[in-house]
């Protein structure tokens, strides 16, 4: 059977359908969309309530509470955390990967309209839910600074402007706006003027709600006209307020004006953004599922003239951060590897077989093969990324390998005289079931992959389907285009040229020869071999657990991203100093081309603080190097701190926290947390192994507590719902009002004025209204006690919890940090109540640290199962499995000299070598079988240990011709050149390291396993004289050494 016939006898359709199949991924690399790592799409949704004024312990219990309850029942939910502080509470819900967000959504807007009723009455508005991704990140940031427009008035304009015309750009899924608040009508009321005057708080609420109505008012019609009612019902600016009547005294009116200030300001005055160290409105978008981010970005810069036409002159718009340059520079890098890598093949099939025809094959058939693999990409929905690029990179060893194996078989058959036609038919007849062995084993390696659980296996399958969709091409175009292309293009051997060819064509004679005489001398001391093969078992296990193990290699994407945090009690105008001085400090940093940072206000703007760095090109340090120079300079400012990490492509889990990985302590009671976190805090910050500790717990928030006589109150007629909403009026920002508008509508806000908002002594000021129309001072019924109250409240899964979060030191790995955590945990003997357990990425690490082994093993698993079924043996398979410790002791040892973590790249490197060592002994064994099939047949005897020797020398040109291939193909993404090195850099390292090793040992240990495990199962055959009936059988070898062929010349041995 030949599979190969009808394309080496058809070359015209042969040639047609490869030119078709690289034309069709000429055109599928230009659909495809770029991202900078596979769309992981995490379902999460946020829900979001507010309501101003509120402490954190009000909003965690009267609104957190009663919509955990109801979200906590939705199907499919996995965790639920939630965090209340001052006026906001946020829950965010994450579900099972595989769950349909958008039917989730649909259950979260059920429950909402569920625990209605059970919110407080004063909500000015429903809860609302966003569907988000936590792995996500902006894509660009944009900017909007202005020296004469006031703040609501720009933030306006980039909320209801620049936010909706975004949205509708094709990749954009979501606009967020940070940085300031719309614009409002601020009434500020003086309490001593309004107690004159006989008013109380909650009149001019009253008078403030019902002075704007904007309602249908119906029609009037005569004849064959009709006119609508209209009414100047709107007051819009603080002008139209301020003459508000609010009663009449002595006869006179009694307007707003007279007891209060009315401006025109914005709704939430605690809410400021920054962009290079002026004021801003900043606009954060974020993509949409499946989009490519290049060309995302490319429309919005198109757009961007437009843009500034619609927003008034004096605001300038201006682009402080875009992922796109990086993510270009890094595929720009990883293309450059891929061609670097098909140009090394083609160099080193010209330089084994010394011919520039034979050398031309592979030049036509890679590149097909590779753009073959782009179609399968477009047709899987997959996109052009690094981890797929960086796949590709690779495979091509495994693409070139098999157009080797058929050239190295049918240029064997030309030197034995054959015309091309015929070696190429007689060829491809031998070596198809190999390919086809060798692949189907390659691709069970991969197998695992495709079925690891949680984000890791979401991330890590792009790159198990890309290498197997290149070897399906690979094995298609080996076994069509090559040996059409070699029928047609190779010359047969000249007689009296068989020197010239041996010496050309052929390995150097002295290498094939020392390689016969030393694989014969470890053949006839097979212990040594046996033992060396003990030896690196035991020593991959030893490497294994001693080597620094991390989850994905930091990454250098061009960006830092932070926040800040200040004293406990520290007001907003601190806080704010604060901010503007940290973002000088970055801003003066020669590596940082643009600082932006928000700070206060309840929108979703990403993270606080965002730092674009200059171009790699431009900039002598790392990302991480910036980082630690910062921090030698933010730590020298008292009273704050700022906490900067290297932005990350993809980041997992969808809790906030100012450092890269989370532990979080849950517990039963509030009072174990508030001891024990100080505790583990502590303790954790002395560790070396992590740096930057910061916890979200604020417990110490100062607060002034009413002790309200309640006796006192009831004899005045005052009740506790009246005192808390005077209150709420006097100091809660509380919205009182709607201004309809065309564009928008803004919010009428009511509190005091600024002097009676100024420290505790300010609630002496306030009066309340009696039942009576009185006027009574607060101190009458209540006393003012200072006390500390929680600035948040955080829970999970219905405990309260706080996350502690850290960063690592330069040169350390998140497994050494993971295990000081947990030591230091069982050092400290918290109490069972108190539970602590990594979260987000660490525990992604954790898990995926779990997983490795057994990915391992069910990689061993299922090639042992392929092989089995494809060689009818439960011998031969052992055989071939033998040959991979080999690869990842090569593997570890290069990580460990280069100080590198092996993560779950370097893993995905040692799957590949599997892989590649695999294929190697498939080449010598199956030639072994196949000569002790055709011995048996003519009635001959031929040995294991015979056969096996033969079958080596006959592969060794093919073996070294694939395994250099191979290493050449990772050598570029070892060196690490370029944007994004640093997370290719640890797959090239695994290859190469395991190549050099692994070639050195299986060369030599295959064919030993092969022979013992021939002599066992012969042994077992005749203990059970029974006749074997296997499809690949070796004779028994005879008791006496083998009788060795003593041929010692450089070609291969007769068949």
């Amino acid at each position: 059977m030949n599979v190969s016939r009808i394309f080496i006898l058809r070359p015209v359709a042969t040639a047609l359908l490869t030119l078709g199949l690289a034309l069709a991924g000429v055109l599928a690399f230009f659909l495809l969309p770029i991202a900078p790592l596979p769309q992981v799409d995490y379902p999460t949704i946020s829900v979001s309530a507010s309501l101003p004024g509120a402490s954190a312990e009000t909003m965690a219990s009267t609104v957190a509470s009663p919509l955990e309850r109801a979200l906590g029942s939705i199907a499919g939910v996995t965790e639920i955390t939630s965090s209340s502080s001052l006026g906001s509470s946020r829950i965010t819900l994450q579900f099972e990967l595989d769950r349909d967000v958008n039917a989730a959504a649909r259950n979260v807007q059920a429950a909402i309209n569920a625990s209605r009723a059970l919110l407080p009455s004063g909500l000015p508005g429903n809860p609302t839910y966003r569907m988000v991704n936590p792995s996500d990140t902006p894509i660009m940031i944009l900017a909007l600074t202005s020296d004469t427009l006031g703040a609501g008035a720009v933030f306006d304009a980039a909320s209801t402007t620049l936010a909706q015309r975004l949205s509708q750009v094709d990749g954009i899924g979501d606009v967020a706006v940070g940085g300031g608040s719309l614009p409002a009508v601020r009434v500020r009321v003086d309490p001593n003027r309004l107690a004159a005057n006989g008013l109380a708080l909650d009149q001019v609420r009253v008078a403030l709600t019902t002075a704007n109505a904007n309602r249908p008012k119906g029609s009037v019609a005569h004849g064959d006209q009709q006119w609508q009612i209209g009414a100047n019902d709107q007051a819009r600016t603080a002008a139209d307020y301020a003459p508000l009547i609010l009663s009449y005294r002595n006869g006179a009116a009694v307007r707003l004006q007279d007891v209060a200030k009315v401006t025109d300001s914005v709704q939430d005055e605690r809410a400021h953004g920054l962009a290079d160290a002026r004021p801003a409105v900043l606009l954060f978008l974020y993509r949409s599922p499946g989009a490519n981010i290049v060309k995302t970005a490319d429309q919005v810069h198109e757009l961007l003239p437009r843009l500034r036409g619609l927003i008034p002159p004096s605001v300038d718009l201006s682009v402080t951060m875009d992922s796109t340059p990086t993510i270009r520079a890094s595929l720009r890098e990883v293309q450059a590897s891929l061609a670097v890598a098909v140009a090394l093949v083609i160099v080193v099939v010209y330089a084994f077989m010394r011919n520039l025809r034979a050398a031309a094959i592979p030049s036509v058939v890679v590149p097909v093969a590779v753009a073959g693999t782009f179609c399968v990409m477009y047709a899987l929905g997959l996109s052009i990324n690094n981890i797929s690029l960086m796949a590709l990179t690779v495979a091509t060893g495994f693409i070139v390998d098999d157009a080797i194996v058929v050239l190295d078989n049918i240029r064997r058959h030309l030197d034995r005289g054959k015309t091309a036609l015929q070696a190429a038919l007689d060829g491809t007849r031998e070596i198809w079931f190999t390919l086809v062995s060798i692949s189907l084993a390659l691709m069970a390696a991969f197998i695992p992959i495709l079925f690891m659980g949680g984000i890791v296996g979401r991330v890590f399958r792009e790159f198990a389907v890309v290498v197997m969709g290149a070897i399906v091409v690979s094995l298609l175009v080996s076994l069509s285009a090559t040996p059409m292309l070699a029928a047609r293009w190779l010359k047969p051997a000249v007689r009296g040229q068989g020197a010239l060819l041996k010496s050309r064509s052929t390995l150097p004679r002295r290498l094939h020869h020392a390689y016969g005489r030393s694989l014969r001398w470890t053949l006839r001391h097979q212990p040594v071999a046996l033992l060396a093969l003990a030896a690196v078992v035991g020593l991959n296990v030893y490497l294994y657990q001693v080597i620094d193990k991390g989850f994905l290699p930091q990454q250098d994407t061009g960006r830092l991203v932070g926040g800040m945090d200040t004293e406990q009690g520290a007001s907003f105008q601190i806080a704010k100093a604060k901010f503007d001085t940290f973002m000088g400090i970055i801003q003066k940093d020669p590596a940082v081309a643009h600082a932006t940072g928000h700070i206060g206000g309840s929108q979703r703007g990403g993270p606080s603080v965002v730092v674009s760095l200059k171009p790699r090109a431009e900039r002598d340090v790392s990302a991480q190097q910036v980082v630690d120079r910062l921090r030698l300079k933010l730590d020298k400012l008292p009273g704050a701190s700022m906490y900067l990490r290297a932005g990350q492509d993809i980041r997992i889990g969808g809790r906030g926290s100012s450092a890269e990985y989370q532990y979080t302590l849950q517990a039963d009671e509030l009072a174990d947390l508030r001891y024990w976190e100080p505790r583990v805090r502590n303790a954790l910050a002395r560790l070396p192994e992590l740096t930057d500790i910061n916890s979200d717990q604020r417990d110490r928030g100062l607060q002034t507590s009413l002790v309200v006589d309640r006796d006192a109150a009831s004899r005045l007629g005052l009740t506790m719902r009246t005192i808390d909403n005077t209150l709420n009026n006097a100091y809660g920002q509380r919205q009182v009002g709607v201004i309809y508008n065309p564009r928008n509508q803004y919010r009428v806000v009511m509190e005091l004025d600024e002097p009676y908002l100024q420290g505790p002594e300010s609630l002496d000021q306030l009066k309340l209204s009696t039942a009576s129309g009185a006027q009574v001072p607060l101190r009458t019924v209540a006393r003012v006690e200072p006390t500390l109250a929680p600035l948040s409240v955080s829970r999970q899964k219905g405990s309260v919890a706080t996350t502690i979060s850290f960063n690592l030191p330069e040169g350390g790995s998140l497994s050494r940090a993971t295990e000081a955590v947990n030591r230091t945990m069982s050092e400290l003997g918290v109490p069972v109540s108190l539970r602590g357990t990594f979260e987000g990425t660490a525990n992604a690490f954790q898990e995926a640290l779990r997983s490795q082994p057994l990915l391992i093993l069910a990689a061993m698993v299922a090639i042992y199962l392929v092989l089995g079924m494809l060689y009818e043996s439960l011998v031969h398979p052992i055989t071939i499995l033998s040959t991979l410790p080999s690869a990842g002791v090569g593997a570890l040892l290069a990580l460990m000299l280069f100080k590198t973590e092996f993560s779950m790249v370097a893993l995905l490197g040692v799957v590949l070598l599997i892989g590649i060592v695999m294929k190697n002994a498939i080449m010598m064994i199956d030639v072994a079988i196949a000569r002790q099939q055709r011995a048996r047949a003519t009635g001959a005897r031929l040995s294991a240990a015979q056969a096996i020797h033969r079958a080596a020398r006959l592969r060794l040109r093919p073996i070294l011709m694939t395994s250099i291939a191979a290493l050449l193909t990772a050598m570029p993404l070892a060196l690490g050149h370029g944007e994004g090195a640093e997370l290719r850099q640890p797959l090239g390292m695994a290859v190469v390291g395991g190549l050099v090793l692994s070639q050195l040992l299986t060369l030599y240990t295959t064919p030993v396993v092969f022979t013992c495990m021939d002599r066992l199962r012969t042994r077992r055959a005749r203990q059970s004289q029974a006749p074997t009936t296997a499809a690949h059988v070796a004779a028994e070898p005879p008791p006496t050494p083998p009788a060795w062929p003593t041929t010692h010349g450089d070609a291969p041995l007769p068949a």
